[in-house]
């Protein structure tokens, strides 16, 4: 079965006065929202390169969205799973 759909991702960096950048990304589903967050601390002995702090927060907040994503979808997965005689959850229940 053919299916399209479209999702939103909101990025927002932030650096402050000491060289950190924060970042904080988005993902909307329709139906869900998923968050993830990264820092990235200048060395006080390399040059301030904006650009970088940017690039490192970024990463590293949408590794942390991809890691809340990929849980969901094993959740997911694990809940449209067929219960299994035998199975740990199905030796509690009783018949």
């Amino acid at each position: 079965m053919p299916h399209t759909g479209q999702w939103s991702v909101r990025l927002h960096l932030f650096e402050d006065d000491d060289g950190t950048t924060k970042a904080h990304v988005t993902l909307d589903t329709g139906t869900t929202e998923l968050t993830g967050h990264g820092t990235a601390h200048c060395n006080p002995a390399d040059a301030n390169v904006p650009e970088i702090g940017d690039e490192l927060a970024a990463g590293r907040a949408m590794h942390e969205l991809a890691h809340h994503l990929l849980n969901a979808a094993d959740r997911d997965v694990q809940g449209m799973a067929p219960s299994r005689p035998g199975t740990p959850q199905e030796a509690g229940r009783p018949k």
